[in-house]
């Protein structure tokens, strides 16, 4: 992922995105027009020179200021996090633009397992940038992947990730109820990380082989959407217990690694509430007979 290409796309992604008539601009009659605002337009109305501006979306300036940017964000309408993403682009990080070292086998701290353990009727996970998941309790496998192994997680080969399962494996997807909006929120999410990490070579690898396998996901990519989600609310159709409205938070755990915990909980005294209690009870291991282990 080439920091100056994915600038340039950004950029006009979002200039092809905007009506001239949204920013005050009547459109000639007889005049040919590309989809959305010109450059020259765009760069009159940010007050920035056309010059500068084509050779920001070029990729051939990449020391543009703060002001700069934020008066194509203003006159773009970019978001808070679309904005943060044009400054990530433009201006790649000392630590970002050096070679990405090779990638190590992450490991979940003691005391994080054992904060997940604890967690016994909530279901959480621990997933790291690449939204891979390095450990989950009990309850986050049974809500989220019980078709697969309890253990997969443990290994690099078998781990799961979620937003290849999100378009890749048909039963996560079965989960979702409003299923594009999720994959919207999982592309988008992605772009923001390779936004801040270009030369994460595992992250390039992810994308590459969704945009390979998936065209829905392809489709996505394409268009650049970019957002943060730390919490919010899944709309869930479970195989064993049914229909679930979760709120979830992402709690980021500190230190280097990127890791972050997300935890799943239903409204107290909700029909999800007691759904989830009857997924813990269903998927709970049943205990061995005193009587028979004597025998």
């Amino acid at each position: 992922m080439d920091a100056p290409s994915e600038l340039g796309d950004f950029l006009k992604s979002r200039r092809a995105a905007l009506r001239p008539e949204d920013v005050g601009i009547t459109p000639h009659p007889t005049r040919r027009r590309v989809s959305g605002l010109r450059r020259e337009e765009l760069a009159m109305l940010a007050g920035v020179s056309i010059t500068h501006y084509t050779r920001l979306e070029q990729g051939r300036a990449l020391s543009a200021s703060d002001g700069v940017l934020e008066a194509i964000a203003r006159t773009l309408r970019l978001s808070d996090d679309e904005t943060a993403h044009l400054k990530d682009l433009a201006r790649p990080t000392a630590a970002s633009s050096r070679p990405a070292p090779p990638r190590v086998t992450a490991h979940v701290g003691a005391s994080t397992r054992q904060l997940l353990a604890a967690m016994s009727e909530v279901p959480a996970l621990v997933l790291d940038r690449h939204n891979d998941i390095l450990a989950w309790n009990r309850m986050g496998h049974a809500l989220l992947a019980g078709h697969l192994a309890p253990e997969s997680p443990d290994s690099p080969a078998t781990r799961p990730n979620l937003t290849r399962m999100l378009f890749l494996d048909e039963q996560y997807r079965e989960l979702f109820t409003n299923w594009n909006e999720e994959a919207q929120l999982g592309v988008a999410s992605l772009r923001l990380v390779a936004g801040r990490h270009p030369h994460d070579r595992a992250l390039a690898e992810l994308v590459g082989q969704l945009a390979m396998k998936c065209d829905e996901f392809a489709t996505r990519w394409t268009r650049h959407p970019v957002r943060t989600c730390t919490s919010g609310v899944k709309h869930l159709r479970h195989p064993l217990v049914g229909a679930l409205d979760l709120s979830f938070e992402n709690l980021v755990i500190p230190g280097a690694s990127g890791q972050r915990l997300i935890a799943y909980t239903a409204e107290p005294g909700s029909p999800s509430e007691a759904a989830l209690r009857l997924l813990g009870s269903v998927t709970a291991p049943v205990a061995e007979d005193p009587a028979t282990v004597r025998r």
